[in-house]
């Protein structure tokens, strides 16, 4: 007879047994910084997605419990193929990656053949495979300067990010139409509500988020750069237009200053909430470590042609060079 599973948790002392866990398999915890604030507080590592994939290499763990969702935990497979790779939750997708199937990417792109394609690390392994250059919200725009003005770019699978980077920038771009469902979510004439209620209070936003959240922005960037911002901006109220579990480390890190998250349509809603990094849990946290399972698995073939594209993200983001200065971007399947 099969036991429940909250049955079968009954009277586990969870934080204790991920501990004891984290110590037998030699494993290693990392938590974005949307996860719920239990599940932050007792990962060994807590950022961005990427910087916690390249943490996680640096360890001598055997076992990397990615409490994320599933392509963060790609991320870490590819770039530590020979550590095992468990995620809470399987199911523990991106709206972002779904918008972006391989196959219409694939066909995108033949259509295409004189773009590169420049890819937001929101995606699945196998659109990276598909792709030239992967880039991060940190580190987009200064890859793109490295990229010579006449090389036509596709720019994928966030438009919204790309929208950004093409204002910025002056770049155009062929985009790709998706979006994140939790940074869509934000309402500008609930904001505007807000920032009425708090006036002088700054906002800082995540390139996710429509230009019209973006235009009342006086910070945009990725999630460690909003966290940054937060601990050195001046005043001591802050508006915050991105998932709002990142408030989280904000109150740790600055007791005294108020945080509030930015309201989606009708002022109150959880929309604002990533439903995908909600699936993980404690108990299922506990159950990835005890079984190992469910484990992040991918063909080496795949593997390497999708570390490629992000070895020319790293190569490209820790160059001093100027624009264009770096020569031809290297095509996938070159």
């Amino acid at each position: 007879m099969n036991v429940p599973l909250r049955d079968s948790l009954t009277g586990l002392d969870l934080r204790a047994e991920i501990d004891r866990l984290r110590r037998e398999r030699n494993a290693v915890i990392l938590a974005h910084y949307y996860q719920k604030p239990e599940i932050q507080d007792l990962a060994d590592f807590v950022g961005d997605s990427l910087d916690l994939s390249r943490k996680a290499q640096a360890t001598d763990a055997e076992v990397i419990a990615f409490c994320g969702v599933r392509f963060m935990a790609e991320t870490a497979k590819i770039l530590s193929p020979e550590k095992i790779v468990v995620l809470p939750d399987m199911n523990a997708g991106c709206s972002l990656e779904d918008s972006c199937p391989p196959e219409q990417f694939a066909r995108f792109r033949a259509e295409h053949p004189d773009h590169i394609a420049l890819t937001y690390i929101n995606c699945s392994a196998e659109v990276k495979a598909l792709s030239d250059v992967i880039v991060t919200s940190s580190s987009a725009e200064k890859i793109l300067a490295q990229i010579p003005r006449d090389q036509k770019i596709i720019f994928g699978p966030d438009k919204h990010l790309g929208g950004y980077l093409a204002r910025k920038t002056g770049r155009e771009m062929l985009l790709w139409p998706g979006v994140c469902i939790v940074h869509e979510a934000f309402s500008e004439t609930e904001l505007l509500k807000l920032k009425g209620e708090y006036p002088g209070a700054p906002v800082a936003a995540h390139p996710e988020c429509p230009a019209y959240i973006l235009d009342h922005a006086d910070y945009v960037g990725s999630t460690s750069g909003i966290l940054d911002f937060a601990k050195t901006m001046p005043g001591d109220v802050l508006i915050v237009a991105t998932e709002p579990h990142i408030i989280h480390q904000m109150q740790k890190a600055e007791p005294g200053k108020t945080f509030i998250g930015a309201p989606g349509a009708d002022g109150n809603c959880n929309c604002n909430i990533c439903p995908y990094m909600a699936m993980n849990t404690l108990e299922k946290l506990y159950l990835a470590l005890r079984d190992l399972q469910p484990r992040v698995e991918l063909p080496k073939e795949l593997r390497l042609r999708a570390k490629k594209s992000l070895d020319a993200m790293l190569a490209m983001a820790s160059a001093t060079v100027g624009q264009g200065d770096l020569g031809p971007v290297p095509v996938a399947g070159d």
